[in-house]
């Protein structure tokens, strides 16, 4: 998107506010559909180091996610918690990931998250 759109940069707002990773929303970015909750940057990031805490390969990464800079104005970016990105009637990866995109990077988005069936 040329211009940020102003009613998503309001939602990313108002959940970087309220702490919550309740917001189920699905974006189109990059040609790709993601779908989840939304998370505070902080939570997020938190989650992220924590799992690679965990990884005898990654566990040195971790203090990069836990080294937090304070931002001045509107989020930036979008955080996706238990998110998936839409393969035709498959959600990858099928537990949901951690995803950040860019909210000047979605070029259409709804509320909500899809599910998946077999029927």
């Amino acid at each position: 998107m040329s211009k940020l759109d102003e009613l998503l940069v309001d939602v990313a707002t108002l959940v970087e506010s309220g702490q919550s990773n309740q917001m189920s929303l699905t974006v189109v970015t990059g040609g790709a559909v993601i779908t989840g909750r939304l998370a505070p940057e902080a939570v997020w990031r938190q989650r992220v180091s924590e799992v690679l805490a965990d990884s005898a390969r990654l566990g040195e990464f971790s203090a990069v996610f836990t080294a937090m800079t304070r931002r001045d104005g509107p989020p930036a970016y979008l955080h996706f918690h238990m998110a998936r990105i839409l393969q035709g009637t498959v959600g990858i990866p099928e537990t949901g990931g951690m995803y950040r995109v860019s909210i000047a990077d979605v070029s259409a988005w709804t509320m909500g998250d899809f599910s998946y069936s077999d029927h």
